[in-house]
């Protein structure tokens, strides 16, 4: 639907149901403290049309997770409409309410609740307003695909369009309270993705199909090395190109023409000369540098005393874990159209969060934020790396001073050389096992990748958790040769891998099965839960590791959404290469919204963890991104996905947890403990290449 016709099919062209527009959508005022940020006015989530479509308004983006569907279905739950009567409008700051991004899995856990209070008002603001229409009492009155009726006589109805009659109503009801599971009729039921057929047949729009007339394709010239300082540059060549407009303006020259291939080739001849990066590191040295330069310690978790630990052990195990750098590698790349109208800017732009660029844009730029509109279409893969678009920002400052529509999209040598990677990282881990082979202490620092996930699940006495840097910030300057930020489930996916893989090391250590040393480790009856599950589904066969079988398991909580996973590897001795056979993963997330979208979440979780686990890693010299394509930076192709079985454990009594993260953090250790059990080595550093594993085997 174009957004034209769906703000008519919504009534946001003409009356509408519900409460004073334009303070829906100024920035939010006070809220409960879970929900800071999100406006309380109904109105700026849902408007309901003459003819009973129900539009909702969602700060949030899709970018392939589902929440398009996800959230629809909530909202329809609470209203009682068919789905297929519900259009939803995404990531536009005019149109929507506030919010303050797409990450996290926070499109369910955090702003769903949210939308179903604004669903659950609505509803019994036209139910109160229905029970005037009919003359009964509310507590009459029953609602069925939009209609309201009174109990017993069918016959008495008004509709929600009805109800509406292009007025606006303005009513607030305190203390709503949304359904309980077991009212459900939507919610928990398979439900088909609103954007797949949009998809499919090419008609959704992304970034850069989007060109207003008169746009102008960009072409920026870049340095060749993070850190390279630009010493002189020569357009003079570039010029010369018919119909090729040249902008230099402080740090940025740029090569615009309206056809892109045109701007590239102009580009091509413009001479510049730089001052060579400083940085000497490389993807070799860096954990050496990493260790050294990384700042001071933060202690995150301190439980009873290591020594009082060291002292009960009967053996010691010590290891540290390393990751390389992960590029975000989406498909789309970074893209922004900007369009200067009337001294106000409009930006499509391919990002995970439009509110923040509108304010990053206002500033940037001299003018309010009620002067910038954000717009983000379809967005062609996230993973963290599209929270920030300073494409956008070249955009907005090339439009403004060629006086033309400028359309900035980053080609893939542009994608890599700028991404702000996964931090490459290390953990270690000193820990012991007293006589009777149970953990007498455990000491674990990350350094360089954060805290997340660093607490440990298991049931130790003594235990210090401790943390040096990561990738929120806070680090000194030169501790990373580029750009760092979150990947999907930042920080959690390397010390997962540190903290499951120790386990299974300690197992093997004691003799024991490394599902029954889990065990043995934990109280957490739902941590146990999706263990017996995947153990069940998997069929696992009692025997300590290495058992030259190729099996492996993990587990993990990530945000209160439990996960475990038990992966079937065979390895190549001679060549190293490691074939995934199958994966069994369980999950309890809580409440299940849509169970097949959370199904590919989780199929596609495992599929990209392959990819951090067994080849991507960014190489990198003296400032220089040696991967510029996927030619060289493997991620995992087709041939590569092995048997997929998922598990939901049922569990209606936690609402609804994010979804999009948690079965990725697993992976790493999953398959490096397979690696484990079926060659009895341990796979120190990620990702496991046929040449880390050859060295393993051969050290």
């Amino acid at each position: 639907m174009k957004r034209l016709d769906f703000l008519k099919a919504t009534g946001s062209l003409g009356l509408f149901i519900v409460f004073p527009v334009f303070p829906a959508f100024q920035e939010p005022e006070k809220i409960p403290a879970r929900l800071a940020g999100y406006p309380k006015d109904v109105n700026a989530y849902l408007k309901i049309s003459p003819d009973g479509r129900v539009g909702c308004f969602v700060g949030k983006v899709e970018m392939g997770q589902g929440n398009m569907t996800a959230l629809s279905m909530l909202a329809a739950e609470e209203l009682d409409v068919p789905l297929e009567r519900v259009d939803i409008l995404m990531g536009d700051t005019d149109l929507c309410p506030w919010d303050g991004g797409t990450w996290g899995s926070l499109s369910v856990w955090q702003f769903g609740p949210v939308l179903r209070g604004a669903a659950a008002e609505a509803r019994a603001i036209l139910v109160q307003m229905a029970a005037e229409r009919l003359g009964v009492v509310a507590a009459r009155l029953q609602v069925k695909d939009g209609v309201v009726s009174v109990v017993g006589d069918a016959s008495r109805h008004v509709s929600y369009g009805e109800l509406v009659e292009g007025r606006r109503i303005e009513r607030h009801l305190q203390d709503v309270k949304v359904k309980s599971v077991t009212q459900f009729t939507l919610v928990g039921k398979d439900a088909p993705r609103m954007d797949g057929r949009l998809k499919v047949t090419g008609a959704a729009k992304y970034s850069a199909d989007i060109v207003p007339p008169g746009t102008l394709h960009a072409c920026l010239l870049r340095p060749p090395a993070h850190g390279a300082m630009l010493l002189s540059v020569d357009v003079a060549e570039a010029e010369k190109v018919a119909g090729v407009k040249v902008i230099q303006n402080g740090d940025l020259t740029a090569v615009l023409h309206a056809r892109p291939d045109v701007a590239r080739e102009a580009l091509s001849r413009v001479k510049a000369q730089y001052q060579p990066s400083p940085s000497t590191l490389d993807d070799r040295t860096i954990f050496e540098h990493l260790l050294k330069a990384a700042p001071p310690a933060k202690e995150l978790v301190a439980k009873g005393s290591i020594p009082i630990g060291e002292a009960r052990s009967e053996h010691s195990l010590e290891a540290t874990y390393l990751n390389s750098y992960v590029a975000h590698a989406p498909l789309e790349p970074h893209t922004a159209v900007a369009e200067w109208e009337k001294g106000r800017l409009t930006v499509w732009a391919s990002t995970q969060a439009p509110f923040p660029l509108r304010g990053q844009l206002a500033q940037a730029l001299g003018l309010s934020p009620k002067e910038v509109r954000v717009i983000t279409p379809f967005l062609g893969g996230g993973f963290g790396g599209k929270g920030i678009a300073p494409q956008a920002l070249e955009a907005a400052r090339l439009a403004r001073l060629a006086g033309y529509p400028v359309q900035v999209a980053w080609s893939r040598k542009e994608e890599f050389f700028l991404d702000t990677f996964r931090p490459a990282a290390l953990v270690k881990i000193r820990s012991g096992l007293d006589k009777g082979g149970r953990i007498a202490f455990w000491e674990h620092h990350v350094y360089c990748a954060g805290e997340a996930e660093a607490e440990t699940v298991y049931d130790i006495p003594h235990q210090r958790i401790l943390s040096s840097g990561g990738w929120m910030g806070g680090n000194p300057p030169g501790l990373h040769p580029f750009g760092i930020g979150p990947w999907r489930a930042p920080a959690a996916n390397t010390n997962v891998y540190a903290r499951e893989s120790h386990m299974d090391a300690l197992a093997a250590k004691a003799g024991m099965d490394p599902l029954a040393f889990r065990l043995k480790h934990l109280k957490n009856p739902r941590m146990i839960a999706v263990l017996h599950a995947v153990e069940k589904a998997f069929g696992w066969t009692p025997k300590p590791a290495p058992s030259g079988r190729g099996v492996g398991v993990a587990c993990a909580d990530h945000r209160d959404t439990l996960v475990a996973a038990m992966a079937e590897v065979a390895v190549d001795k001679k060549s190293g290469e490691v074939k995934v056979k199958r994966v069994v993963l369980a999950q309890d997330m809580g409440v299940v919204v849509n169970p097949d979208g959370a199904r590919q979440q989780m199929e596609g979780c495992i599929t990209m963890g392959l990819g951090y686990a067994l080849s991507e890693e960014v190489r990198f010299k003296d400032g220089k991104v040696l991967d510029q394509n996927f030619d060289t930076y493997r991620i995992p192709r087709f041939s590569q996905v092995p048997e997929i079985q998922t598990i939901f454990i049922e569990n209606p009594s936690l609402p609804a947890q994010g979804g999009g993260e948690p079965a990725i953090v697993v992976m790493g250790a999953l398959i490096a403990n397979a690696i484990h059990d079926a060659l009895g080595v341990q796979m120190l550093q990620l990702p496991m290449t046929p040449e880390r594993v050859r060295k393993a085997l051969h050290p």
